[in-house]
């Protein structure tokens, strides 16, 4: 068993086995990784976004009327506030030196 470690030579069938193997291996790897649509049931229980059944629909139906109109008015008052830091930054960094 005292053999040197040598590059493997093209004319062995265990090279070949071995390409074919990794070939294999690589390949399976590759299908494995690739999302699969879902079907019947399970369609069901994933998220909209990850089904392809993307709705326009903004008014939320399974969220009850109350929480609609929170969620509504929580983005009203983010939106003001964003626009309220935007001004003062841009106030900040763009005022003149006068």
């Amino acid at each position: 068993m005292n053999q040197p470690i040598v590059p493997a030579n093209t004319g062995d069938i265990l090279y070949f086995m071995r390409v074919l193997l990794f070939i294999a291996l690589l390949g399976m790897g590759y299908d494995l990784s690739r999302p699969t649509p879902a079907k019947g049931k399970e369609h069901d229980l994933l998220l909209p976004a990850t089904t392809g059944a993307v709705s326009g629909d903004k008014d939320w139906a399974g969220l009850p009327q109350w929480q609609k109109k929170a969620s509504e008015k929580a983005v009203i008052s983010y939106a003001a506030a964003q626009e309220k830091k935007w001004r003062r930054w841009n106030e900040a960094m763009f005022e003149r030196s006068s």
